[in-house]
């Protein structure tokens, strides 16, 4: 089996891939764990040791670990959890022979987060065509990937929750909310709460909407729109924006990157 970790910004999920080769490969179980690098190998080991056991895997049927990272401070300790627990000399995304293997068509390549680089090796072989990625993590990213599977560039954006809560912050009176659709039809809020929701939620649909309008009419061509990330699953049932929803992508990357690896 696999373990491919994502360690992001906000979380660090762990996923177990079953099967050997891409044609059954499939995600048995995953696991979300909040993101702080000064946890040690230990105690991620005595976290996930567990939740293996109760999914009834030995820990010797992990034989390959692959890390994405975009927290260079906990690849360390999640690179001693593999060595010390599975005994595996982890992969790093995006080195050595875990390269993208995709060209980088931007100014700095280097600079570009492993989960943006993740997810247009993952979206190119498993939607194919130009294609606008939509990933909404801790900052929104848009990113711009063409047929041949070349990664042109993109947008970063603040996330929606980074957003609500500058909000919050720098307000005295403004009340901390949820972030969901507003129930009523209208976009005239009626009391303050209304109005923030509005200006939050169809705020950042209207943003997504016109930032992807702007890059198709630069590609040129008819480009695919996929969506990733924690709220891709809210905000495709209010916006016919998007043409897959695909939650796993990330994820999946990573799995693409340890199969071009030789074991």
């Amino acid at each position: 089996m696999l373990l491919a970790i994502d360690a992001g910004n906000t979380n660090i999920v762990f996923a177990l891939f079953d099967g050997d080769d891409r044609a059954d490969r499939t995600i048995r179980a995953r696991w979300r764990i909040a993101t702080d690098p000064r946890r040690t190998g230990d105690e991620y080991a005595v976290w996930l040791l567990q939740l293996l056991a109760i999914e009834g895997v030995p820990r010797e049927d992990v034989r390959r670990v692959i890390i994405g990272s975009v927290v260079p401070r906990a690849n360390h300790n999640l690179s001693v959890l593999a060595r010390r627990y599975f005994g595996v000399e982890p992969l790093i995304a995006g080195e050595g022979e875990a390269g993208w293997g995709i060209e980088l068509d931007v100014a700095e390549p280097r600079s570009l987060g492993a989960d943006r680089a993740l997810n247009a090796i993952a979206a190119h072989r498993r939607h194919g065509g130009d294609l606008i990625i939509l990933d909404f993590g801790t900052a929104t990213t848009l990113d711009v990937v063409d047929f041949r599977g070349a990664y042109k560039g993109g947008i970063i954006a603040p996330g929606i929750n980074l957003s609500l809560e500058a909000l919050v912050s720098n307000t005295a009176k403004l009340p901390r909310i949820a972030i969901l659709p507003p129930e009523a039809a209208s976009v005239i809020g009626r009391n303050t709460e209304e109005q923030m929701r509005i200006g939050i939620f169809w705020g950042y649909v209207a943003m997504i909407e016109g930032l992807v309008a702007r890059l198709r009419a630069e590609v040129g061509r008819p480009a695919k729109v996929i969506a990733t990330g924690g709220l891709a699953l809210l905000f495709d049932q209010h916006t016919d924006l998007f043409d897959a929803v695909d939650p796993d992508l990330t994820l999946h990357g990573l799995a693409i990157c340890a199969e071009r690896t030789p074991s």
